[in-house]
């Protein structure tokens, strides 16, 4: 993950976290959710404040929160005791098992990264699903050349075939670009079901 952008998230993370929660709830995410995923494990990728950890936990997806920001899993630990939140940061996502998720969610997360390490990334998050489990990646859409926030947070620009030629071995059941009904900012979302072994 980006430095400075870490560094931003945990400088600043209870107003991230109070700004997350304030936001309307992301029915859109959360109706693709039950749409696409299936019983099983699930991982969330750059959890934030835990705030779809917890609803995954109580919509029947027992899941499991990483963040490479211990100011973030402070504030996700604090908010929803009793639920697992743990340290991991892409590309590597170190410390987590290949195969161990039936389901991983990553929510405009990637963006942050610099845009060489947005394929290895993908990669890292298709090693952690078990073969026929489900991969939910979305990232906020840049426009023109990569950029940072008043925050100091990176928004890398990058082309959607840069996260699509490294699912090769995934049937993608839906791309598109839309506007999300929490944050109201443009994003790019996938979904795609990994290839049964």
């Amino acid at each position: 993950m980006d430095a400075a952008t870490i560094f931003a998230y945990d400088q600043a993370a209870a107003a991230f976290a109070q700004d997350w929660h304030a936001q309307p709830a992301p029915v859109d995410l959360h109706a693709l959710v039950r749409r696409f995923f299936g019983p099983g494990p699930t991982a969330d990728i750059g959890c934030g404040s835990g705030r779809e950890v917890a609803w995954l936990c109580q919509n029947g997806f027992a899941a499991t929160g990483y963040d490479a920001s211990e100011g973030l899993l402070a504030e996700a630990r604090a908010r929803h005791p009793g639920l697992d939140f743990r340290s991991a940061a892409l590309p590597e996502l170190a410390g987590i098992p290949p195969q161990s998720f039936a389901n991983v969610l990553c929510e405009t997360v990637i963006m942050h990264l610099t845009p060489d390490l947005v394929a290895p990334s993908v990669r890292g998050l298709c090693r952690i699903l078990a073969p026929g489990g489900v991969l939910y990646l979305s990232w906020r859409v840049a426009e023109g050349a990569d950029g940072r926030d008043p925050h100091g947070r990176l928004y890398a620009a990058f082309d959607a075939g840069v996260v699509t030629a490294e699912l090769p071995a995934a049937s993608i059941l839906l791309d598109e670009e839309v506007v999300s009904a929490s944050s109201g900012r443009r994003i790019h979302r996938i979904v795609a079901r990994k290839a049964a072994a």
